[in-house]
């Protein structure tokens, strides 16, 4: 069993046969499906070290264990303490190559149509070959000439393209909304439990809602400080009772007869964890009680601890991250604009109701099924392909920027921590108060879109 799996390795990763674990108890994979997980796994490994780069601590860690550091960081020429390979510089340098090596495939890759072609052998397999590439474009960033006007520049260049990025992903929470009602709403003509399911999530998504704006009204806002607070989450929680009634409302009804509370209930969750989000990012602000000075509008269990700290962090950070990698991997799908219905001359789709429908089957029929020692591998894209090979490098390149301008802290990126991520900063506050505005745009466009594309909208 361990010849033929090394065989299957060797072959995924210096060859273009589809990536597959060893293990023949593995349920069996696309080939679809494990190469856009490999590119993700590609794209972690280096946000990972973009990370590590930007903590104090880690490098505090690694220089008081690892022998010899100082001299190796000499001999690399990497300055006292290999200071170059730290911070927002080794941060940008890191990103630019990842996205130069997402940007190059998304340019070789064009108008690929099935697996069969040379250049979706490349795409697909020559895993090995490929990490070579990536941590060569990585290495040769750090090599780049008048860095002081290279970091100018890029940094622009990733603001832009991060700001696309946000809308993609905002774009992709509406969708999911929409989906997610579509699919469970299909289900309620076979059983009326799919209707009671239904209800049910919408329930539990406008408590939490609710409960969102009432917690941060109790502890993010003060009667003589947090005016900002104030104001904004009364904006967001007003705009988020407009769009559910709005999806409700008659005209809408007219319109788009499977509109229902759980778009808005979705949407409403995000924006909260949005405004959540940007007033535990926002520099703290103190008053003055009997003579003593008090930091006021701050997570009621921080108590100014530093463990507490890195809870919300953290916690902010596994979402933050989880997003990117949801919209990195199913935005290019092909049907993942079906609950928009945004393509022309489409079939209706026949959806079948599940409760894990975000990753469904995009075809249920399989040309070819590999059975060995190992997983088994159906290839699904003989014919056609499942996603836009060049649309999905694009998007990672896109992550990639977004991914380099959030763990600098955007605008803030001097001096910063990754410790201090998603706090004390005005960037962070404006970034997330803007898309949570965006997402509540986007959502009221897809509810009177028929109304002003009705083309697209036939059946």
């Amino acid at each position: 069993m361990c010849t033929p799996c090394c065989v299957s390795q060797l072959a995924c990763c210096c060859g273009s046969a589809a990536c597959s674990c060893c293990c023949n108890c593995c349920p069996k994979i696309k080939q679809s499906t494990g190469t856009r997980i490999m590119y993700a796994l590609y794209f972690l490994l280096v946000t990972i070290v973009c990370v590590i780069m930007m903590s104090p601590t880690v490098e505090d860690q690694i220089r008081i264990h690892f022998p010899f550091y100082s001299e190796l960081c000499q001999k690399m020429n990497a300055g006292e303490n290999c200071k170059t390979l730290v911070g927002y510089s080794a941060v940008y340098k890191m990103c630019f190559g990842m996205a130069c090596f997402f940007l190059f495939f998304c340019l070789f890759t064009v108008r690929v149509n099935n697996s069969t072609e040379c250049r979706a052998a490349i795409h697909n397999g020559f895993w090995l070959l490929k990490f070579i590439v990536l941590v060569a474009c990585c290495a040769g960033a750090f090599f780049i000439p008048e860095e002081e006007i290279f970091l100018e520049v890029w940094r622009y260049i990733g603001v832009i393209g991060a700001s696309i990025f946000l809308l993609i992903q905002l774009h992709m929470l509406v969708e999911f909304a929409h989906r997610w009602n579509t699919n469970w709403y299909s289900g309620v003509k076979y059983n009326r439990m799919w209707y009671a399911a239904l209800a049910f999530v919408t329930l539990v998504l406008f408590s939490i809602a609710v409960g969102a704006v009432v917690f941060m009204g109790v502890f993010y806002t003060h009667p003589e400080a947090c005016l900002l607070n104030k104001i904004f989450l009364g904006i967001n929680g007003g705009l988020c009772l407009i769009v559910s009634l709005l999806a409700i409302s008659p005209f809408i009804q007219k319109l788009q007869p499977n509109s229902d509370l759980l778009q808005p209930g979705v949407i409403s969750v995000y924006v909260m964890y949005l405004t959540f989000s940007a007033f535990s990012s926002k520099p703290i602000e103190m008053v003055d009680v009997n003579g003593e000075n008090k930091t006021v509008c701050v997570f009621p269990f921080n108590s100014m601890l530093e463990s507490d700290k890195k809870i919300v962090t953290t916690l902010g950070a596994i979402i933050l991250f989880g997003c990117i990698l949801y919209c990195c991997l199913t935005s290019t799908t092909r049907r993942n604009s079906a609950a928009l219905r945004v393509c022309r001359n489409t079939e209706p789709e026949t959806e079948r109701a599940r409760c894990c429908f975000c990753f469904g089957d995009d075809t249920d029929e399989y040309d070819e099924e590999k059975t060995g020692s190992g997983q088994n591998v159906v290839y699904d894209e003989n014919e056609a392909t499942i996603y836009s090979y060049s649309y999905f490098h694009f998007v990672f390149f896109l992550g990639s920027l977004y991914v380099m301008m959030t763990i600098t802290n955007w605008f803030n990126y001097d001096g910063h921590k990754i410790e201090k991520l998603l706090e004390e900063s005005w960037s962070v506050f404006w970034v997330k108060m803007i898309s949570c505005w965006v997402c509540l745009l986007l959502y009221i466009l897809t509810l009177i879109a028929p109304m002003i594309c009705p083309k697209r909208f036939e059946a």
